[in-house]
């Protein structure tokens, strides 16, 4: 897995004001992928996204709510209140360094308490505007299978399909 290697000089001169921090899983990813197949993706996209815009990198959380998953060997889950507060002291601690927004880049379907997270940063958006964003969207993934010519269809191909199957083979 690729994370940043910036050191305090280089975000020094970066001076982002914004951080991204890939959202992934460690569950069973049928025998041909590994269990952090998720997690992989989440922190290529987050890289990407870093590298485009200069925003600070940071290292993913690679176990998150994994629970429909449980019974497959292997798989590791959280709880949605302890993902809830692991990004919490990850965004007042990234304030602390004067850096005032996040954006989460989740890798695995099961996190549904994300988008709740990002919806309660921004209820009450301080100077610059909101906080937190999500990122990718359904409408994002629905945009990047017809760009590959994906023949299955985002229902089809929930777990373990095409599409990741695909993403690692291009990482990997």
């Amino acid at each position: 897995m690729r994370i940043t290697t910036a050191t305090m000089t280089d975000e020094a001169e970066r001076n982002a004001s914004i951080a991204v921090l890939p959202v992934g899983s460690f569950e069973q990813h049928a025998a041909h992928l590994p269990l952090t197949t998720d997690t992989l993706v989440a922190a290529a996209i987050a890289r990407e996204v870093a590298d485009a815009y200069g925003l600070f990198l940071l290292p993913p959380v690679t176990i998150s709510c994994s629970h429909e998953h449980a019974a497959w060997p292997g798989t590791v889950s959280i709880s949605a209140t302890t993902l809830t507060a692991v990004v919490g002291d990850i965004a007042r601690s990234l304030e602390g360094s004067g850096i005032r927004r996040l954006v989460l880049v989740n890798g695995h379907g099961g996190n549904y308490v994300l988008s709740n997270i990002v919806q309660e940063a921004n209820a009450h958006p301080g100077p610059g505007g909101p906080r937190m964003a999500l990122f990718p969207r359904p409408e994002d993934w629905n945009t990047a299978r017809e760009a590959a010519g994906l023949t299955t269809t985002a229902h089809e191909d929930m777990h373990a399909g095409e599409i990741e199957t695909s993403l690692l083979l291009h990482l990997h």
